[in-house]
């Protein structure tokens, strides 16, 4: 499989630009909503040939494969609960066997968890956070990085969050786990770029989903210290942070190795 890079020159005096994943087998966990939803799209409009879109809720999961079938590209859609790591395991050896490679994986499945000082926080909960955000992400590169080195190289991205620079009072799981994941992601990228692996991860800023609206609609108040605050006077979309991912799987990206890109329209420069 070759992720097309480039220009394509058709002979008739005009450059075209091509597709950025022509071709691709491509992974989306947490793909049943939000940003994960839109990159799944994403990748099928830029030419991936076989998106899986898993996500623990598998009805929001069938929903997101239906929107992006297509005569390019077949969606499957597949539940996964990314904190266990043989159900990671299964999955991602299926898609070997029905499809011979994993070229780009996206490890976006998360929860926010509950907001709560630290030492108000149940240990539980700690758990639940980390066993999604943190352990989930290591199950999927795990098994990601086996299947890509198994096929020649490949490329993940994993989704981190904004706070890890800006921490959020009352998020501390959340906040920790996603800098976890963000330490994680440029270990992985030093250890695996010799195998012909991309290891990056994305920190979207104030992105409207569904899990930040659930957060604004519990803290009076933060929506609008949040538009206050942003330099472009407005949130960000899903799609914008999905075309990050998507080009940091392209091999545009080919020298993007072990970068943790902040996506939020200036918010954290601002702040400094």
């Amino acid at each position: 499989m070759h992720l097309t890079a480039g220009w394509d020159f058709d002979g008739q005096g005009a450059d075209r630009l091509t597709l950025l994943v022509s071709g691709a087998v491509v992974l989306v966990t947490g793909a049943g909503s939000g940003i994960g939803r839109a990159t799944a799209e994403l990748f099928a409009a830029e030419g991936a040939a076989v998106v899986v879109v898993a996500d623990i809720d598998e009805v929001s999961a069938q929903e997101t494969a239906a929107r992006i079938a297509s005569d390019r590209t077949s969606s499957i859609s597949a539940g996964l609960d990314v904190a266990d790591a043989d159900a990671v395991s299964r999955l991602v050896n299926k898609i070997l066997d029905h499809h011979g490679s994993l070229d780009c994986a996206v490890n976006n499945a998360a929860v926010r968890g509950s907001t709560t000082r630290v030492a108000d926080l149940d240990v539980n909960e700690w758990r639940r956070v980390m066993a999604v955000n943190l352990d989930g992400v290591f199950y999927c590169m795990q098994a990601e990085i086996r299947a890509m080195a198994a096929s020649g190289g490949g490329a993940i991205v994993n989704i981190a969050s904004g706070a890890v620079v800006d921490p959020h009072a009352g998020l501390s799981a959340y906040g920790a786990s996603k800098a976890a994941v963000a330490h994680l992601t440029q270990t992985a990228a030093v250890e695996y770029a010799a195998d012909g692996i991309r290891v990056n991860a994305v920190l979207p800023g104030r992105t409207r989903t569904a899990m930040l609206e659930n957060y604004y609609e519990l803290t009076p108040g933060a929506e609008d210290k949040a538009l206050a605050e942003a330099p472009l006077g407005r949130l960000g979309s899903p799609d914008e942070t999905a075309q990050a991912i998507v080009w940091l799987c392209s091999d545009r990206a080919s020298y993007v190795d072990g970068a943790t890109l902040l996506v939020d329209g200036a918010y954290h420069a601002g702040r400094r």
